[in-house]
């Protein structure tokens, strides 16, 4: 952590008093920090297209991108990289010859702000924040990526900024649209999958920084810009640091200062519907049982982590009384335990009666590396969902669960609601939520809750210990350096009026 650090209660008065003096600071801005009073979503009619702007487009930025040129719903108006014209971004560039070219967010808002109805935010975990918040303030929609924000408190504010905004919102994990949400939902509300007391997931597969482990000690040496490259935009409100292509385009979401690690990469494609229809809100414990290679610049090469949820009413809200040691309410849902197991030696236990293979995502090609042993008989990237009365296996992203085991799922076979086809992909499911023909399926207000969920866990792997959680507080009561982690940094001078929803 940085030295210039003060308490969050600091933070966000001086956050919350910029906000609203906007006006009096000279910068590019102007569009977003001289309103006290936020604009009005606009309101896309259902006989229009939705007029999109791309906040990154290589990589991750790519694929979604051509999702949403796919899906004929969508007019793509602006594209902004701050790597505009680098070889990982000319696919767009090409498929998008007239939209008009920006490397800086907040200049194609302030030239662009009226042309605008929607926004893509396909960029490193650590300015997914201010871009969304731009955008909100501005009454633009927005989708964006998996993990929503790097930290708790981002995550916090995206949420009340919904609430108040009234646009639209959707995270970028997209299996939450595919036919696991449905059928999830539809066994759910059928009695199939209830009093669930125990979920593991794991994603064993090797990530991009896994080599680098052992070795920070520090923050990497500085190396020429690249000429195509706006290396402070990238920066965003993070502290400023000399450019390397370590951080990009390479290996960003392996430190902690950019990125979420393994858990905010994998955790929103593993155990998002879990999260949703099990109701778990936040976790009142996380504990990293096992972390290889430790340090405080860079995720471990491996984690296990323990998260602790209590039990919850049937609309998901605390237990008011009869929550403690004495039996559950019967209309309560159970104390439940998720066990986040993820590195490429780090398998977790294979339960009894697991069988054979798992049914996997079709469309979404698995990530790059090493291949789990075929001895564990089950997929690198996968669940395991334990209830009072029957077990399920699934894999990632939209990938159907099953029950386990086989003669269980024989006797059940009969008994299982029939599962609508899924009405949209994720991309559509967002460009007709704006045109209001749907409503969407991962807005902020029930993907900020595990987005948060995943920043808890990154606080315990960060510190190495366990996090105690006041879930009515909103903080790490028994560690203070992870619960500066909760809202991180104070950021640089220019972004600091975003943290504030006024």
């Amino acid at each position: 952590m940085n030295t210039n650090e003060v308490s969050r209660r600091s933070f966000i008065k001086k956050a919350t008093a910029l906000s609203a003096a906007a006006s009096a600071m000279p910068t590019i801005l102007t569009s977003v920090q001289g309103s006290a009073k936020a604009a009005a979503p606009k309101r896309v009619s259902a006989s229009d297209r939705v007029n999109l702007a791309l906040v990154g487009i290589g990589y991750q930025g790519q694929a979604d991108a051509q999702q949403f040129m796919r899906s004929g719903l969508c007019n793509i108006v602006a594209l902004c990289d701050v790597d505009m014209g680098a070889p990982h971004t000319l696919d767009i560039m090409n498929a998008c010859p007239n939209a008009p070219r920006f490397n800086d967010f907040r200049q194609m808002f302030d030239k662009m702000g009226n042309q605008i109805d929607a926004v893509q935010v396909a960029t490193p975990d650590h300015s997914h924040f201010v871009v969304a918040m731009h955008a909100m303030k501005l009454g633009k929609h927005v989708y964006v990526e998996k993990p929503l924000a790097r930290t708790f408190l981002e995550c916090e504010l995206l949420m009340e900024a919904e609430r108040k905004y009234g646009v639209v919102t959707q995270m970028g994990n997209q299996g939450h649209s595919g036919e696991n949400y449905w059928q999830f939902k539809a066994w759910t509300e059928a009695g199939i999958i209830k009093n669930v007391t125990s979920v593991v997931a794991h994603m064993n597969q090797d990530r991009r920084w896994h080599p680098w482990n052992s070795k920070m000690t520090s923050y990497l040496p500085g190396e020429p810009v690249p000429p195509t490259m706006n290396w402070d935009a990238w920066m965003a409100a993070t502290h400023p640091r000399a450019y390397n292509k370590d951080y990009h385009p390479g290996q960003w979401r392996g430190w902690y200062e950019y990125g979420t690690g393994c858990l905010g990469d994998w955790g929103a494609h593993l155990i998002d519907t879990v999260h949703e229809f099990l109701k778990l809100g936040l976790p009142y414990e996380v504990d990293p049982t096992y972390l290889l290679e430790h340090n405080p610049f860079f995720f471990p090469m491996s984690s296990t982590l323990i998260f602790k949820f209590p039990e919850r009413t049937a609309s998901g809200g605390p237990v008011v009384s009869g929550g403690g040691g004495g039996p559950r309410g019967s209309s309560n849902l159970p104390a439940c335990t998720i066990s986040w197991y993820d590195g490429i030696d780090n398998f977790a236990p294979v339960p009894e009666g697991f069988g054979g293979s798992v049914r996997q995502d079709a469309d979404i090609p698995p990530p790059g590396g090493v291949q789990q042993p075929q001895r564990t008989r089950r997929p690198a990237t996968g669940k395991e969902i334990f209830s009072e009365t029957l077990n399920f296996k699934g894999g990632s992203h939209a990938a159907p669960l099953s029950i386990f085991p086989d003669e269980k799922a024989k006797e059940m076979e009969k008994n299982l609601p029939k599962v609508p086809p899924p009405p949209s992909n994720h991309y559509e499911n967002f460009l007709k939520a704006c045109l209001g023909l749907e409503r969407a399926n991962s807005p902020f207000s029930v993907s900020g809750l595990l987005a948060q969920t995943f920043c808890l866990g990154v606080a315990a792997q960060w510190t190495g210990k366990k996090v105690v959680f006041d879930r009515e507080t909103k903080q790490i009561i028994n560690n203070p350096q992870a619960n500066q982690m909760l809202w991180g940094q104070v950021p640089r001078k220019e972004y600091v009026h975003y943290y504030g929803v006024v």
